[in-house]
């Protein structure tokens, strides 16, 4: 085979390789990544800029790029388990590799560096919620009185509950959002269920799956939370609707606790201007099956209040 074909053969091969680059989102980490010698870059303005150069050009070549979330800690953990140099680009590749498939990661597809950053970091935290929730719920026992297991049956009424919201919601697209509180700070899910043109929902799995779990952690400890949908279609106005977890089951929020739920920040406790145009009402009723089968904790639930991103 000529040379130039063989050329021809690599660079089409090339295309066909898929690609991840660990980006290190802010200074703090940038500077953790500086300790090493091999790691070379002296500002992160400057890295930032040639991360997109690196991501712009892979692009024009026809290649597929995600992007994961660096974190120097765990990049130093990874090494010392592995008894590995921190301070070797393959070491740092190595790392990356399985980020690609264990860690949050974004797909670039053209957009600018300071739009995908938020959008990983969403997802970053997105996964850390439900990892630790999950571990929560594995942690939860056995019932003393039944001996079912407590975070299995939570998860599974949580489900249920899930689908007899959406069954019930007023046609249309619906956001969701469940918080449950938690020290040092309130576990936040949300879940976007948007109606297509055959009046099927569409939900993204793995939303789904950290919002059932959120919402069923909640119920399994019995922690403060609640829930609130905002409810979008074309020739009406928005409507928000809400419950407050209690025990085991939800407890319908009044047209004034919505509008409270929803005009607080759910991380600072702040107050949010209400919007024009948004109704705020007492949500559908779902019927005995969403009803505690035990009261909850009295003078401690608390209504999720409104994320925004």
């Amino acid at each position: 085979m000529p040379q130039t074909e063989h050329q021809t053969t690599r660079r089409a091969l090339h295309r066909e390789i898929a690609g991840t680059i660990g980006l290190l989102t802010d200074e703090y980490d940038f500077r953790a990544m500086r300790r090493y010698r091999s790691f070379t870059f002296d500002d992160h303005e400057s890295y930032l800029q040639q991360v997109e150069a690196v991501l712009t050009a892979r692009a024009a070549q026809g290649s597929h790029t995600t992007v994961a979330l660096f974190d120097p800690q765990e990049y130093s953990d990874f090494c010392e388990d592995r008894g590995i140099d921190p301070d070797l680009p393959s070491s740092r590749t190595r790392f990356t590799a399985e980020l690609a498939a264990t860690g949050p990661t974004v797909p670039y597809e053209g957009q600018k560096l300071a739009d995908l950053v938020p959008v990983l970091v969403d997802e970053a935290v997105r996964q850390a919620t439900w990892e630790y929730a999950s571990t929560l719920l594995a942690r939860a026992g056995l019932c003393a009185t039944c001996g079912e297991d407590i975070g299995r049956a939570a998860f599974a009424r949580a489900s249920k509950l899930l689908a007899r919201i959406l069954d019930t919601a007023p046609p249309g697209n619906r956001h969701l959002v469940c918080s449950v509180s938690r020290t040092p700070e309130t576990l936040v899910a949300a879940l976007h269920a948007d109606q297509d043109t055959d009046g099927a929902t569409q939900l993204d799995e793995a939303e789904a799956l950290e919002f059932t779990t959120v919402l069923a952690l909640g119920m399994a400890t019995r922690r403060p939370g609640g829930l609130v949908m905002r409810t979008s279609a074309p020739g009406t106005q928005d409507r928000v609707y809400g419950w407050r977890l209690r025990g085991d089951g939800l407890e319908p929020l009044t047209a004034g606790e919505v509008f409270d739920a929803y005009c607080t920040d759910v991380e600072s406790g702040d107050l949010i201007s209400p919007e024009s145009g948004v109704d705020y009402c007492v949500p559908p009723d779902l019927g005995e099956e969403a009803r505690s089968g035990e009261p909850g904790e009295e003078g401690g639930e608390g209504p999720a209040a409104r994320h925004r991103h």
